[in-house]
């Protein structure tokens, strides 16, 4: 057997691409990589390559395992996970990350409990550092950071003695590398060697519903909260979001969704998704830490809210004490006198 080296990146597949995450993991990747001093590997496993592998090379992989049969055109469990937990086997990665969405959730714990290791799940930061235990110290290891206790702690998990260090990363916590056009890297081909089983899942039929707002490429974001007061009032944000630009969408917080005042799709915090936009208006938001750490990134922050001790105006760059179905108005007339 090998000895353990390589940080390796599952590549996940959507409509035909790489998916964002993927590309996230790859940045982060490079810097693990860099600090182990070992190559970055991508996985994919997929119908047809394509141009797939140019594109992880372009975004840091040093080699790619591609696995290809028309098996795989669409994700199921058995198959993927056998073929990954063989590669593993195989190649003993030092580290193995996953995006946290539907497909990495369902495949990482299924390689996991096949290797008999360790996995963190929704992690959102990684290093590389020390860590001592028993009176031994462990050098160069995972150091996975996530969120604990709905929030109200964020946790340094690590498993030191069992390989490969494994993980799951929420999606738009990372950024994603600037692409190096024409950057060469290594294809390794992987022999797919499926059986067929009976009861296993066959894919009959797939759908694919469109979100209804990208968060995550928004430059600006006008979020609502519970302090709103109601779903009418929601159209304050719409309003001052068109006068900001198209590159304004609307954003919201767990209670403001759960409240039933805008979809669970403009949903910002820990069960949301995560954004850095360069401007990011919360209104009506309290700041509970579990919003704070979807949003806390954001270039520049404004907060309004009627309590001056909201945790929100701990964070933000400016802050307005007041009601937001004043205010708002107020912002926008003065955005269109000056726009």
């Amino acid at each position: 057997m090998t000895a353990h080296n390589d940080v390796w990146v599952f590549a996940e597949v959507e409509e035909g691409r790489i998916a964002d995450v993927s590309l996230e993991l790859l940045g982060k990747g490079r810097e693990l990589a860099q600090a182990l001093g070992v190559q970055l590997a991508a996985v994919l496993l997929s119908s047809k390559a394509g141009d797939l592998a140019e594109t992880l090379f372009a975004h840091g992989a040093d080699l790619v395992y591609s696995a290809q049969d028309e098996r795989l055109a669409q994700y199921t469990t058995l198959p993927y996970a056998r073929i990954l937990t063989d590669l593993v086997r195989q190649q003993n990665p030092e580290i193995v990350l996953y995006g946290a969405t539907p497909v990495g959730r369902d495949l990482a714990p299924r390689v996991a409990s096949g290797l008999r290791c360790g996995l963190t799940a929704d992690c959102t930061d990684l290093q590389i550092g020390s860590y001592e235990s028993g009176g031994r110290v462990y050098h160069s290891k995972l150091l996975q950071i996530r969120p604990a206790w709905g929030g109200n702690i964020i946790a340094t998990i690590v498993s030191p003695d069992i390989l490969p260090q494994m993980a799951t990363v929420r999606e738009g916590v990372m950024h994603v590398p600037d692409p190096v056009a024409r950057r060469q890297g290594t294809v390794i081909e992987v022999p797919v060697h499926l059986e067929a089983e009976p009861g296993v899942v066959r894919v009959i039929e797939r759908q694919s519903h469109p979100r209804r707002v990208d968060l995550r490429s928004a430059d600006i974001i006008v979020s609502g909260g519970y302090g709103m007061g109601s779903k009418e009032n929601f159209a304050l944000l719409e309003e001052l979001a068109t006068v900001l630009g198209v590159r304004a969408q609307i954003g919201a917080s767990r209670a403001a969704v759960d409240a039933g005042f805008i979809h669970a799709d403009h949903q910002v915090g820990q069960t949301g998704t995560t954004v850095r936009p360069k401007l990011y208006i919360a209104c009506g938001i309290s700041g509970a830490v579990q919003h704070r750490a979807g949003m806390e990134e954001s270039s520049k922050i404004v907060a309004v809210n009627t309590d001056p001790d909201a945790p929100i105006f701990q964070i933000a760059h400016y802050g307005i004490v007041g009601d937001v179905r004043e205010v708002i108005p107020r912002l926008i007339k003065a955005l269109k006198g000056k726009l």
